[in-house]
């Protein structure tokens, strides 16, 4: 089992990023996949996540409107659109696959001018 999470970077405040995690090793299709993101001495905490199979989505009030999470089943991909990024969204953010309880290794975002 393998999460690969890419597309972190920095960027100014208003502007957007793609973080993309590769999924590997397990059936991706029934799965809920979900985006977390941790900053350091703070808790982890959940962003997004997808039902892969329904389609069902639920986000953070604090991301609601701002960031879209979507899932390519024939890529075993999920995606996670930020726009109108916000410096307090500077965090390491990390895919999980709720079902297997797997991690990736997550990767850093920073909002800054």
């Amino acid at each position: 089992v393998q999460l690969v999470e890419s597309g972190g970077g920095l960027v100014q405040p208003g502007g957007s990023l793609r973080l993309s995690c590769a999924a590997s090793g397990f059936t991706f299709k029934y799965t809920t996949m979900s985006w977390y993101r941790q900053a350091p001495g703070k808790e982890r905490e959940l962003v997004a996540y997808i039902n892969s199979a329904g389609g069902r989505t639920n986000y953070a009030d604090s991301v609601k409107g701002r960031f879209s999470i979507s899932s390519d089943k024939d890529e075993n991909t999920v995606y996670l659109q930020m726009d109108s990024l916000k410096p307090e969204d500077t965090d390491v953010y990390y895919c999980k696959c709720e079902s297997i309880n797997s991690w990736g290794q997550g990767t850093q975002v920073t909002v800054s001018s």
